[in-house]
């Protein structure tokens, strides 16, 4: 990838179509999740992202989650999403997704979707997943991610996935408390943990962990700027000025809208460029 030729680099990225029609949800849960953004369903393919991504001089971090074991439904292939994006490697950066119930089979796949399938991180849904991520039966899976050397980002805070269902569908939300992560990062000063999202209810704590802990960054994807928390603002514009991401939740929130309602927030001129690409670089290790 030539960042010199890309003007943002967009870390929060949803595949939740296959090149085969197979789609990462059920419906219920996806409609529930595109009415929760106020848009209607839409899912473009691997290749229709990087097309989109393209045309606006971007590149982007994509990935699906992998809710198999939680709720029943069939994983899309992320060898499949990881080689899809290897074909359009000016703009897409592939994630991976493992549930962490998947044990040590989870820890070999991760390895190979590293070293054979060139995965650059992973993506992690406590809620959807159904696990706290300080439980010390996954460590050995944060220790793998460390010795690789590729950054984790953990969904945190409230979630567009069954809201407004009865029961939310059974997903809780104190699983993505920014809290949990806060011994993740002590226990592996190595390992880069992204926490994606504005961490309503947990917004200051997520601001503290981060703050506290240099391995971890926020990504600010899946709200639109005008409703970020004042205290993220002003986190953003001094104290964690260089652990602040862009990140849009496409397809459930455009870039584009995200970028519109950016352009009139109160972050300081020299910041900007660090959130839209600067700090993804070195979070992800690119540069």
């Amino acid at each position: 990838m030539d960042l010199t030729s890309i003007a943002a680099i967009d870390v929060h990225v949803h595949v939740e179509q296959d090149l085969h029609g197979h789609l990462s949800m059920d419906d219920e849960l996806l409609v529930a999740a595109a009415k929760y953004f106020k848009g209607e369903p839409h899912h473009p393919t691997v290749p229709e992202i990087a097309e989109h991504y393209r045309g606006l001089d971007m590149a982007a971090v994509v990935f699906t989650v992998d809710t198999e074991l939680a709720t029943g439904h069939p994983t899309l292939s992320n060898e499949e999403i990881a080689d899809a994006a290897a074909r359009h490697p000016d703009v897409l950066i592939p994630f991976a997704s493992i549930d962490p119930a998947r044990g040590a089979a989870g820890i070999r796949s991760a390895r190979r979707l590293v070293e054979s399938h060139g995965v650059r991180g992973f993506k992690f849904h406590p809620s959807l997943q159904a696990f706290e991520p300080n439980d010390r039966r996954h460590y050995p899976l944060w220790a793998e991610l460390e010795s690789l050397g590729v950054p984790a980002l953990f969904h945190t805070g409230q979630t567009g996935i069954g809201s407004g269902l009865p029961g939310g569908r059974g997903i809780k939300l104190r699983y993505s408390d920014p809290m949990l992560l806060d011994d993740v990062a002590a226990d592996f000063p190595g390992l880069t943990i992204i926490m994606a999202h504005p961490s309503v209810p947990w917004q200051d704590a997520a601001i503290a962990v981060a703050q506290h802990k240099a391995n971890v960054y926020i990504d600010l994807s899946g709200w639109s700027p005008k409703y970020f928390p004042p205290q993220l603002v002003r986190a953003a514009n001094r104290q964690l000025r260089s652990q602040v991401l862009f990140g849009s939740d496409f397809p459930l929130l455009s870039p584009e809208r995200w970028l519109e309602d950016f352009a009139q927030l109160d972050i300081r001129d020299e910041v900007r460029p660090l959130i839209m690409k600067d700090n993804a670089v070195r979070a992800l290790g690119l540069g």
